[in-house]
């Protein structure tokens, strides 16, 4: 019997719960599995052939972790998220600043008012409550000139929060808003999740740019050198990627992924996309002209924000991760 050998890990990246690929050879799959740790916790095999074992990551610990199989005699590597918030309701993006504060948000239900409905991490990791000011908080961006912008699925409406957690409205009867994303004019474009992206000037006064078909969740927006970037979550297995244009034209730039959520440029221009359906769930990143390549492993994600340097938050409904960017 070949003595079993371990030559990758894919995805190099996950949190808890993620379902990761271990590559190799002579994995020994009959009569019984083999025992696999990452970490020093067991994983749990879902997937056995004698080159390739798939696991649930199950450990809580963080950072470059070991992956082990039984009677392999090399050892693999795993990058497990830090996580830095929990106690969230996160429904869309988290955003950093100019400073590298990473806000977060507690939605809650439809209409709850709560203590704390955005959170503020710091640069050194600190979390400190932030604003109470915004009901649901739904989607946030940050303008070009470094404030911070939020929408309310609750009321319609987007405000501009203040460096002391105060909000003031910005522009109002906007549907369910949910994604946000700012031009470099200051534009700002506003996802319904009704149907309608909106355009809204600095002024205030939105005009319609596009109408796409309603989401069940919401809209996710990213803005790209060629356009408005939206994600829009439906009943069907398989959801549509959409482009807009600048002057209103849509066209669908991807049709392969279940129920796609959070969407964000990387600094390099990279198109990152979150998809939450039940299996290969997490983040995915899309270079041109090649298929998406699963980056970061792991259960009910929602959102993904880049910050400064190789800087990377991934959150679940309820817990932010920090983990270093895939290069």
């Amino acid at each position: 019997m070949p003595t079993p050998s371990i030559t990758s890990i894919t995805p190099a990246r996950a949190i808890t719960g993620g379902r990761i690929a271990i590559l190799g050879s002579g994995f020994p799959v009959t009569p019984e599995l083999p025992d696999v740790s990452v970490g020093t916790q067991p994983a749990r095999i879902v997937f056995a052939s004698s080159s390739e074992l798939g696991v649930i990551v199950s450990t809580d610990e963080s950072g470059t972790v070991p992956v082990r199989v039984d009677g392999a005699v090399d050892v693999g590597s795993l990058s497990l998220g830090v996580s830095v918030a929990t106690g969230l309701h996160q429904v869309d993006n988290p955003v950093f600043d100019r400073e590298g504060n990473l806000f977060l948000t507690y939605s809650g239900s439809r209409g709850q008012e709560v203590p704390v409905s955005i959170f503020r991490v710091g640069a050194s990791g600190t979390r400190e409550s932030f604003s109470s000011s915004v009901t649901n908080p739904t989607s946030m961006a940050v303008s070009p000139e470094g404030d911070l912008f939020v929408s309310s699925r609750f009321e319609g409406a987007v405000y501009r929060v203040k460096e002391d957690g105060s909000a003031e409205l910005f522009a109002s009867d906007l549907g369910i808003p949910c994604g946000l994303a700012f031009a470099a004019d200051g534009s700002l474009f506003v996802g319904d999740r009704s149907g309608t992206v909106f355009e809204v000037g600095r002024d205030g006064r939105a005009r319609t740019l596009a109408t796409l078909p309603s989401s069940i969740a919401a809209f996710h927006l990213a803005l790209g050198s060629d356009g408005l970037y939206v994600t829009a979550p439906t009943l069907s297995a398989r959801d549509v990627i959409y482009r807009i244009t600048f002057d209103g034209a849509v066209s669908v730039v991807h049709t392969g992924f279940g129920r796609p959520q959070g969407i964000a440029f990387s600094p390099d221009g990279t198109l990152h996309v979150v998809e939450a359906l039940a299996g290969a769930s997490g983040l995915y990143r899309l270079r041109a002209g090649g298929p998406p390549e699963l980056i970061v492993a792991g259960p009910n994600l929602v959102g993904v924000a880049f910050g400064g340097g190789n800087d990377m938050v991934v959150c679940s409904s309820d817990t932010a991760y920090r983990i270093p960017a895939a290069r």
